[in-house]
């Protein structure tokens, strides 16, 4: 049986830490940016979420955490630039697809 979905708040939290610390950091754009990303994680696919999920549970705790720590430090240095909280997921699960392999 699967795991259910990661919530969306668990996720916008996760987002919300990374905003916090470009804020700490001075870095205003990066800060913007990222809360861009958790006020548009509202309308996150459900489907997104629960790919989210699967990934999280098959790979492990570690590689999901570097992954998300290497694309929002991105974000947040101003090195990327998402339109939508869905975006950036795509991405993120793009990258875990290819360390899968």
């Amino acid at each position: 049986m699967a795991k259910s979905a990661v919530s969306r708040e668990a996720f916008r939290g996760l987002v919300a830490f990374y905003a916090a610390k470009a804020h700490h950091d001075h870095k205003h754009d990066g800060e913007y940016s990222v809360l861009k990303l958790f006020g548009s994680a509202q309308d996150m696919p459900d489907r997104l979420l629960q790919q989210w999920s699967d990934e999280a549970e098959l790979l492990g705790s570690e590689t999901i955490a570097s992954t998300l720590e290497r694309r929002a430090r991105g974000i947040a240095n101003g090195c990327a630039r998402y339109d939508h909280a869905s975006d950036f997921l795509h991405v993120l699960l793009r990258d875990l697809e290819l360390k899968e392999h």
